[in-house]
C-alpha cells in the first residue's frame, strides 16, 4: 500500500534549505562577510560570542539595501549577481546563489539595520524563523549591520551536532584569515567573545595582511612569485623552507579570489617544492590562482570551496614549474638565531598588544590610525618584489633545460651571494669538525655545510642530468653480483626492468629465482651493489602508479646517497675544496634529495648576543 504523499509547508522547506547552506556558524559568517565583500565595503567588522552559536554580527559599510529590496533579499533563490544560468559560469562574485540571507533567517533571530544612499534613512528589519517581525526607520550610518542570534534554536537536533564554542569559533577565526589573505584592499576586524582576535589594515598590501595574521618570522621568510601562461595567472608567496610544517594547514590557496581546497592543486605546489621539503613536511603558501571566464566550474561543490578547472593537467604542470623556478632563483640557507636578549620576548609581547590594542570599528577610526608595520632593511630587501622575465618560466616540456640567456637573467634575479664564483674567491674555510660538518666564513655569517647531504646533491644533480641528456655510464662488474628475487619481487623489477636500464643496471636471469647483476652506474662502484639494489626494488614496490614522474627521481635519489660520504668520515681539504666548486653549479645546493639542508647560517649578530656583546 502507498504512503500518503505530503506537501511540505513552506516553513518546512526553508528549514531543510537552511541546513543545506547553513552548517554552523562559520557557514553564517562566511555568507555575510562575502555578502559584504560584493557590496563594495572596504572595511568590515564581525563579532561573535559564543563561538557564534548565541551571537553573531557583521558591520560593513557597503552599498547597503534599499527599502524597497530588503524584503526580496530574504526570499529564496533572489539574488542580484546572476539573472540567468548561463552568468553562473562567469560570475566574479563570491556570492550568487541567493539562499544566504533566507537561510540564515529560518534558523536563526536576525536583525538587520542597513543604510543605502538612495534612501534618507536607515531601516531595522526583524525576521525570526523565517517570519518577518518588523520594519521601521533607524537613524544610521552607510552600510550595513546583519546581527543573527540563538542559531537552530528552531532545529535543535541540528543545534546538537555543533561542535565545542572553542572549536566553533577557531573555525570562524581561520574563515576570516582567509577572507583577509584573498583581499588585503580590504579592512578586516574580529572581536570574539569580546577580545579582538584580527585587525588588517586593509592597505592593499598582502605582505602587511599576512604579517598581521601569521606575524614576523613567516613575514620575513616568504618569496614572492608571479607567473603568467595562456592557461594561468600565479600570484603570491611561497615560504622557504625554514617555515614549512608538518601538516597542509598552511597551504593556501585562492581561485580568483575564493579561497579554495584542492587535493590536486596542492599536490601540484607540493611537487614544484620536490628537493626543498624533507619527508611528511609541507610548505607554507599563498598563491591566488587567476582563470579566464568560463573555465573554472564555482558552481560544483555545495559551498564553493572547490572548483572544477579546464585543461587540468595543463594547469597543474604550470602550477609546478611556477613553483620549481621560482624556488631555484635564490638562496635558501637557515638563518639560525642562537641567542635573544632577556628581554627581546617582554618587548615582543608589549609590541603585539599594542597592534591589538588598536582596534577599530569600520565608522569610527581610519585605516591608517593603525600602527605601521615595520621590517629591518634586510627583511623589506628579502621580500621585495620584483617581477620574473616571462620567458624565464619554462615548460615540462623543456624538463630543467636552460636557454643561452637564462642564466645571464637568473643572476640578476636571484638573491644567491654565497655560492657563486665571485663569492667563492673569498670564503674562508676554517675546516672539518666531527668528521662531518665543514666550517667556513663569508662576509658577517659563519656557514656550517654536512659533507653528506652536500656530497648526495652534487652525485644526485651529476645523475640526474646524465639521465635527461640519456648519458647514463655503466661500468662491467667482474664477476657478476647474485641476487635471488622470490615470485612477486621478479613481477615487480619485470614492472620497472626498463628503468633499471635506464639507470645503468643490467640484470640478467641465471636460473631458478636468482639473477646476475653484470652492469651498474659508473659512480657506484665503491658502494654494496647487491644491497643497493635491494633498496632500489623496495622502493619500486612502493608506488602505485607507474607512470608516477617521479620513478627516476626517487631512484637517482637513492643511488646518490649510497655513493656519497659519509658523516664521520675524514676527508682532505683538497677534497672539500673540490666539492664546493661542484656545488657552485648545482641548480639548487641548498638541500639534498630528500629535502635535508646541506648548510646552515649564524650571523655574526647572534654569535655577538650569545656572548653578551650585544646587549
Amino acid at each position: 500500500m502507498v504512503e500518503e504523499i505530503n506537501i511540505l509547508s513552506e516553513n518546512t522547506i526553508d528549514k531543510i534549505a537552511a541546513g543545506e547552506v547553513i552548517e554552523r556558524p562559520s557557514s553564517v559568517v562566511k555568507e555575510l562577510v562575502e555578502n559584504s565583500i560584493d557590496a563594495g565595503a572596504n572595511s568590515i567588522s564581525v563579532e561573535i560570542r559564543n563561538g557564534g552559536i548565541s551571537y553573531i554580527r557583521v558591520t560593513d559599510n557597503g552599498r547597503g539595501i534599499s527599502k524597497s529590496q530588503i524584503k526580496k533579499a530574504f526570499l529564496r533563490h533572489t539574488t542580484s549577481k546572476i539573472k540567468s544560468a548561463d552568468d553562473i559560469i562567469a560570475v566574479k562574485t563570491l556570492g550568487f546563489r541567493g539562499e544566504a540571507l533566507s537561510s540564515i533567517a529560518a534558523v536563526s533571530k536576525v536583525n538587520l539595520i542597513t543604510h543605502s544612499k538612495n534612501d534618507p534613512v536607515g531601516l531595522s528589519y526583524r525576521i525570526e524563523g523565517g517570519n518577518e517581525i518588523s520594519l521601521s526607520d533607524i537613524g544610521s550610518p552607510d552600510g550595513t549591520t546583519f546581527i543573527a542570534e540563538d542559531l537552530f534554536y528552531n532545529t535543535p537536533v541540528r543545534k546538537k551536532f555543533l561542535n565545542s564554542p572553542l572549536t566553533e569559533g577557531i573555525r570562524i577565526e581561520e574563515l576570516i584569515e582567509h577572507l583577509a589573505l584573498s583581499h588585503p584592499e580590504i579592512s578586516f576586524r574580529l572581536i570574539n567573545n569580546n577580545s579582538e582576535k584580527l585587525v588588517t589594515p586593509g592597505n592593499g598590501s598582502l605582505t602587511d595582511t599576512i604579517y598581521r595574521i601569521y606575524g614576523r618570522e613567516i613575514t620575513k621568510n616568504l618569496l614572492p612569485v608571479e607567473y603568467e601562461s595562456e592557461n594561468i595567472k600565479i600570484e603570491g608567496f611561497l615560504g622557504k623552507s625554514i617555515i614549512n610544517r608538518g601538516n597542509r594547514k598552511f597551504e593556501t590557496f585562492f581561485v580568483n579570489n575564493r579561497y579554495v581546497h584542492g587535493k590536486k592543486l596542492s599536490k601540484a605546489v607540493e611537487d614544484g617544492y620536490k628537493g626543498y621539503l624533507m619527508q611528511h613536511q609541507y610548505p607554507f603558501f599563498i598563491l591566488n590562482l587567476y582563470f579566464p571566464p568560463g573555465s573554472v566550474d564555482v558552481n560544483f561543490h555545495p559551498k564553493k570551496e572547490e572548483v572544477r578547472i579546464e585543461n587540468k593537467e595543463d594547469i597543474y604542470n604550470d602550477i609546478t614549474m611556477c613553483v620549481h623556478n621560482r624556488l631555484i632563483l635564490r638562496e635558501d640557507i637557515d638563518i639560525i638565531p642562537l641567542a635573544e636578549k632577556g628581554n627581546d620576548t617582554e618587548e615582543k609581547a608589549k609590541e603585539a598588544e599594542k597592534e591589538r590594542s588598536y582596534g577599530h570599528e569600520p565608522f569610527e577610526k581610519k585605516k591608517n590610525d593603525l600602527p605601521e608595520i615595520v621590517l629591518t632593511k634586510e627583511e623589506e630587501k628579502e621580500i621585495k618584489y620584483s617581477k620574473v622575465p616571462q620567458n624565464l618560466f619554462f615548460k615540462e616540456s623543456d624538463n630543467f633545460k636552460e636557454n643561452d640567456n637564462f642564466e645571464e637573467k637568473k643572476i640578476h634575479y636571484e638573491q644567491r651571494s654565497f655560492l657563486t664564483p665571485e663569492a667563492r674567491k673569498n670564503f674562508v674555510i676554517i675546516g672539518q669538525v666531527f668528521d662531518t660538518y665543514w666550517i667556513i666564513s663569508y662576509q658577517e655569517k659563519m656557514y656550517i655545510v654536512d659533507q653528506h647531504a652536500a656530497h648526495e646533491k652534487v652525485n644526485y644533480e651529476r645523475m640526474m642530468k646524465r639521465v635527461r641528456e640519456n648519458k647514463i655510464a655503466s661500468q662491467l662488474v667482474s664477476p657478476p653480483v647474485m641476487v635471488s628475487m622470490n615470485r612477486e619481487e621478479q613481477e615487480i623489477f619485470k614492472k620497472y626492468q626498463s628503468e633499471f636500464e635506464s639507470l645503468g643496471f643490467k640484470v640478467s636471469p641465471f636460473g631458478g629465482m636468482d639473477f646476475a647483476i653484470t652492469e651498474i652506474p659508473y659512480e657506484l662502484d665503491s658502494v654494496d651493489k647487491k644491497q643497493l639494489f635491494y633498496d632500489i626494488l623496495e622502493d619500486a614496490s612502493k608506488i602505485k602508479n607507474i607512470s608516477d614522474s617521479s620513478i627516476i627521481k626517487e631512484r637517482i635519489a637513492t643511488m646518490a646517497c649510497k655513493a656519497s660520504i659519509k658523516g664521520n668520515q675524514h676527508i682532505s681539504r683538497q677534497e672539500m675544496e673540490e666539492l664546493l666548486n661542484e656545488m657552485l653549479t648545482l641548480e639548487n645546493p641548498y638541500h639534498c634529495p630528500h629535502g635535508r639542508p646541506t648548510m646552515i647560517a649564524f650571523s655574526r649578530e647572534d654569535l655577538d648576543k650569545l656572548f653578551k656583546r650585544i646587549v
